[in-house]
């Protein structure tokens, strides 16, 4: 079997067969490969917390001859991701600017039409339920997934009551926020290439309280499905040397929609509680400022008043 330059991709295939200690060192080469590389079988053990005979028998499980072997194909994915740049220069380096957006734009509508073909209908009505009906919901994306986490968080607490965005540095901050999650609740974690440690602990701590986890993630390979009950696949290929996220974006708002006609009246008394407090405290009129005969309307309620009381005189 040909395995060079593929390291990655085999490694996400195994991960449902390996073991405890295995999928340690799988979770870690997938996000460190550039550091294991230069890295001895001793030391990669020692890094994660595991015998150096374990990382040989890591190697061996996937396929190759000895460490050295596997070791050479992490040099390849090194190799592969240093040329990106030559390969967008090669792709882009003559087109202009427009062309260049034209491109871009047509790989993201391709990635969005891959994404409706392969989407499961039966977890996205899953995933509407489970967020309609928990009772608390916690949100995580981390590194390039955090907008997309930000975005799922802005919406979702506008149309149903206690969401919380988990936004740490640390897994220990992490538990530390998510502390009191048990079966009554839901947990969504948004994970894309490189896949975050920090969020699959998130999600096993999740679905060790038997909280109903959602995935929302690239693929039935990626590790963020090991714990969760319901999955999302959007595709989120690298256009460049940056990823992706129209797809991954275009579901969430999709589920927010979905969201609102599966309890209008819901949404519609939550929406007209908020709209009275922007109203009553200027939430917009502050920080959005409109300007009348060059003032800004800082107290545009108290004016409005003033002015209808003139009326009534």
């Amino acid at each position: 079997m040909d395995l060079k330059g593929d390291v990655l991709l085999r490694i996400r295939d195994m991960i449902p067969r390996m073991s405890k200690s295995q999928k340690k060192i799988a979770f870690y080469i997938q996000n460190e490969y550039e550091t294991a590389v230069f890295m001895t079988a001793a030391e990669l053990g020692k890094e994660i917390g595991v015998s150096e005979s374990t990382i040989v028998r890591f190697a061996a499980a996937l396929g190759y001859e000895g460490y050295p072997d596997f070791q050479k194909s992490l040099v390849d994915c090194v190799k592969t991701k240093l040329s990106s740049v030559q390969k967008i220069d090669e792709k882009y380096g003559r087109s202009t600017q427009s062309e260049i957006l034209t491109s871009v734009m047509n790989a993201d509508m391709d990635k969005i039409r891959d994404t409706i073909k392969n989407i499961n209908p039966g977890a996205f009505d899953m995933t509407v339920d489970v967020l309609l009906k928990a009772k608390h919901v916690y949100i995580m994306g981390l590194r390039s997934n955090e907008p997309l986490a930000a975005f799922l968080h802005f919406y979702l607490n506008m149309v149903r009551p206690d969401c919380v965005l988990i936004n740490s540095t640390s897994v220990t901050e992490t538990f530390e926020q998510m502390i009191r999650i048990n079966e009554e609740d839901a947990f969504v974690g948004i994970s894309f290439p490189r896949y975050s440690m920090r969020t699959l602990k998130a999600m096993e701590f999740a679905n060790d309280r038997r909280a109903s986890v959602i995935a929302i993630t690239d693929s039935a390979h990626s590790p963020m499905t090991l714990y969760s009950t319901c999955n999302l696949y959007a595709r989120s290929d690298m256009v460049s040397i940056v990823d992706s996220l129209v797809a991954p974006l275009s579901v969430i708002n999709a589920i927010v929609v979905a969201l609102c006609i599966k309890a209008p009246e819901q949404i519609r008394s939550n929406l007209k509680m908020l709209e009275s407090v922007w109203n009553d405290y200027q939430v917009y009129l502050n920080d959005e400022i409109d300007f009348i005969d060059d003032d800004p309307i800082l107290n545009y309620s108290l004016r409005r008043q003033s002015e209808e009381e003139k009326d009534d005189e």
